[in-house]
């Protein structure tokens, strides 16, 4: 067959070579070593904890190296194109504070290999698409959805493997006469790549292939049986197409993405051989797991696990700082061993390496989040969580504009606690932090428990002679003398321990009294310092609340 000639009737509109294309696109002007990563999210609505996961690794491998890493948007697939998806991706990603150097952004693209949206891109996907064909290497498929059916119903029915190649790949061997008979009558077709692989050969005879993964090792496959298409009826490529070329002509060297396209590799392989292109370095990253609720590992699920996506966080509010450090733990297994010996370093002086990967499973553990957010949070000042948390009420909590109407009011409240020997780590996303500062301001304060039952007879005289008492600038051994002082006058241990060898002599214990006083104050039983709340709070307002609580 005159393969040239084929190609000119099927794409007489591609006026480009490949070599216009390797021109415009030429290697990248790099230092050695340097890395160049991307990500290729579609543009669905959902964007998930493993496109952050996946974004993570790529963009330590790009700027460890001086590399680069871009975002490229794969929206082929026009049934699954949701309105807005593109800036949902971008801001999304913005906010977990992962920066690309080249790509598409909510300011439009940056860089010289673009465009950086595959719907952009299709002259450029046709004239490779072109070149197959005038190679022999591709061909023009006429299967209606009815024939492909009644094949794959054939395949079920003898337990044969599902697709369309070796004696089901009908249009493989269609001459020119037959091919240009078909256009003449206008009925729609594919392009399909020309497969190597015969899976009708014995097992031992099955063509393989060997490729290094950075993560997994030596992968051993058999090569490519499938007449995969390439172009679909309306000319739009498929994604296997699209990101071969893309990856190839934008220069990428390392390739991160989830071991679910692991069956997917010999397609690639064979693409990117079939078109004379260097293969990147693959990088399948584990597939993100958690414990159900039969103690068992799964998959996270978009249908079952809210945290999957990356809305639960930026909702709830945790600090991106946060995230990427617990994500780190799980990406390379000697990141904790390096923050412990390293507690006070950033964490980008790391030597991130896909030989620290794992290849199994990576487990996913809410709990340890929050354990790694309180000890991130407490390293962030306290301007800049305050910063943090009004960032985050503007978009998410907008009626939360009171807090911010006295900064050095709400940088003290967030600083307390944080400078002790033993720092208290109370904070732990956004959301949270609301509802724990909440008593320190007015509109949200309000009487969460009862008081204790061992005091809450004499609450009424306990808070009477504390306010009759309470100076503002008592020091705080003077401030907790005079609580000692109530609760001995009123039958309770000045020490917690006499009440617990005497019992029978007390009513109860300091410990009681003042929880009385905390209450009031705070409207529950657990916080920080009471001493240290009230020089906050300030005397007036502190007075108030007692005053409220005893006449309530």
């Amino acid at each position: 067959m005159d393969y040239q000639r084929l190609a000119e009737i099927l794409f007489p509109d591609v006026d480009k070579t490949p070599e216009y294309y390797e021109e415009v696109f030429p290697k990248r002007e790099l230092p050695e070593g340097a890395k160049v990563t991307r990500l290729g999210p579609s543009p669905t609505g959902f964007i998930h904890l493993g496109n952050l996961f996946g974004a993570f690794a790529d963009e330590r491998l790009a700027h460890q190296s001086s590399g680069i890493f871009y975002l490229r948007i794969e929206d082929t697939d026009d049934k699954r194109f949701v309105d807005g998806a593109v800036d949902v991706i971008i801001n999304s990603l913005r906010f977990f504070d992962i920066r690309f150097d080249e790509g598409a952004s909510a300011e439009g693209e940056t860089g010289s290999y673009g465009s950086y949206t595959q719907s952009k891109r299709g002259p450029i996907y046709r004239c490779f698409a072109k070149k197959l064909v005038s190679e022999g290497k591709a061909y023009p498929c006429f299967l209606t959805e009815e024939e492909i059916a009644s094949i794959r119903a054939e395949q079920e029915a003898i337990k044969a493997n599902p697709g369309i190649y070796g004696k089901w790949a009908k249009s493989r061997n269609l001459t020119i006469e037959e091919i240009e008979e078909k256009l003449s009558a206008g009925l729609p077709y594919v392009i399909r790549l020309k497969s190597d692989g015969d899976m009708s050969l014995p097992e031992d005879q099955i063509k393989r292939f060997r490729v290094e993964d950075a993560i997994r090792g030596t992968l051993d496959m058999p090569v490519n049986d499938q007449d995969t298409v390439l172009l679909k009826a309306n000319g739009i490529p498929t994604y296997h197409f699209a990101h071969v070329v893309d990856d190839h002509l934008m220069r990428t060297t390392h390739v991160v993405r989830g071991a679910e396209w692991l069956p997917s590799l010999p397609i690639h392989v064979e693409l990117f051989e079939k078109l004379g292109w260097e293969l990147p370095i693959y990088c399948h990253t584990a597939q993100l797991m958690k414990i159900g609720e039969d103690g068992n590992k799964r998959k996270l699920s978009k249908r079952k696990d809210p945290e999957l996506s990356l809305d639960y966080y930026r909702k709830l509010g945790y600090h991106p700082a946060a995230v990427r450090e617990y994500l780190m733990t799980i990406l390379n297994s000697n990141f904790e061993e390096w923050r412990i010996a390293n507690p006070d370093a950033d964490m980008n002086e790391f030597n991130f390496t896909t030989e620290k990967m794992s290849n199994s499973g990576a487990l996913f553990d809410l709990n340890k989040l929050n354990d790694v957010s309180k000890d991130v949070l407490l390293k962030v000042t306290a301007s800049d969580l305050a910063d943090f948390l009004q960032n985050w009420s503007e978009e998410f909590r907008p009626e939360l504009s009171y807090m911010f109407e006295d900064r050095k009011y709400l940088e003290r409240i967030l600083d307390i606690g944080r400078h002790e020997s033993k720092p208290r780590k109370d904070h732990i996303y956004a959301d949270q932090m609301v509802e724990n500062l909440s008593y320190f301001f007015d509109s949200t304060f309000r009487i969460q428990e009862d008081f204790p039952a061992e005091a809450a007879d004499d609450a009424d005289t306990i808070l009477e002679k504390y306010l009759e008492s309470y100076n503002h600038s008592d020091s705080q051994d003077q401030w907790f003398d005079k609580i000692r002082r109530i609760a001995s006058d009123l039958g309770y241990a000045a020490k917690p321990k006499d009440f617990k060898k005497h019992p029978e002599e007390y009513k109860g214990h300091v410990g009681h009294v003042s929880t009385i006083i905390r209450i009031a104050v705070m409207g529950r039983s657990q916080s920080p310092d009471v001493w240290e709340i009230q020089q906050i709070l300030g005397e007036f307002r502190t007075r108030e609340r007692i005053k409220a609580c005893l006449n309530r």
